[in-house]
């Protein structure tokens, strides 16, 4: 049997910096300045800590793969939407739109190939603001010709910005509030 290759995100952008670490919590051996990111291709909440000197903004895109990271020194690990701090969940959906309309051909190619998950139900439908009308509109026109970006499809589908429609699925997938996972990995 093959096993599967564990995936990681390679960059990331940050929610939250905590410069002297996290209220409450004893100083370590990996002391420094707390950051908690997002990563940009499977939505992973991530906390990690600072090389010292290098101060942060929220927003700001870092590496966060296996190589050598100029602006980080340790990924401490994975955490849940739970664990964020209130500035971090401010940040959240401001971030996630971003990587949206960064990763728009990714965006438009769910768009473009999107099909049914149940006999009653189609993965288009689990976007928010998407019920059967928008559904049928979207498929119809992408079968005359594919969708070439985010406002092609916000034009010949005439529906409400759709980066907008996709950074709210995102955000409820990684609240925990939604069965299926069209845009996340499961935490």
């Amino acid at each position: 049997m093959e096993r599967s290759e564990k995936r990681y995100e390679e960059y990331a952008y940050v929610l939250d910096y905590l410069p002297h670490g996290r209220l409450g919590t004893r100083p370590g051996y990996r002391a420094g300045a707390l950051i908690q990111v997002v990563g940009e291709e499977y939505f992973t909440f991530l906390e990690a800590i600072a090389r010292d000197g290098v101060v942060l903004k929220t927003s700001d895109r870092v590496y966060v793969g296996k190589d050598s990271r100029r602006k980080i020194t340790y990924i401490i690990g994975r955490i849940n939407y739970d664990d964020l701090t209130s500035n971090a969940k401010m940040e959240l959906s401001g971030t996630v739109e971003k990587i949206v309309l960064n990763r728009e051909k990714w965006f438009i190619n769910f768009f473009n190939t999107a099909q049914a998950i149940t006999p009653r139900m189609h993965g288009l439908e689990l976007i928010p603001g998407i019920g059967k009308k928008y559904m049928w509109q979207i498929i119809d026109e992408r079968d005359r010709k594919p969708f070439q970006n985010l406002e092609d499809l916000r034009n010949r589908a005439n529906m409400p910005n759709p980066s907008r429609l996709i950074t709210r699925r995102v955000l409820e997938e990684l609240a925990g509030e939604s069965k299926y996972r069209l845009f996340t990995r499961a935490p």
